[in-house]
Formats: C-alpha cells, structure tokens, sequence
C-alpha cells in the first residue's frame, strides 16, 4: 500500500480546508408578525403562509 513520501504541512492542510467551513442559512421575516424565519415556510408564531393562516393559531391582540 502506498504511504505518503513526506508529511503534509499545516499551511497545506489548511489551505485544502478552507472550503469545510458551515454557511448560515437564509432567513426572512414574516410579513405580518415580523417574525424571523426561513424562506418558503409557515410562520411558527402567527401561523401564515402566503398571506393565509395555515396552522389555525390564533394572533393575540
């Protein structure tokens, strides 16, 4: 089996990583609470969708 002839330096090693790194996912808000959420889903706290309340919860005025 094959073994590598030297040792891959941490300059190297980092450089090949640099591309391993975590995104931060869109967020949007709500059109009617204002509330932060991902794009192309119900509102978790009014319950809407493209302007219709999907999930039934009733809005606390």
């Amino acid at each position: 089996m094959a073994v590598p002839f030297r040792r891959t330096s941490k300059t190297k090693k980092r450089m090949r990583r640099t591309h391993l790194k975590k995104e931060v996912g869109a967020v949007t808000t709500c059109p009617k609470c204002g509330e932060a959420l991902r794009p192309h889903r119900a509102c978790t706290k009014c319950g809407n969708y493209k302007g219709e309340n999907v999930l039934g919860i009733e809005e606390e005025k």
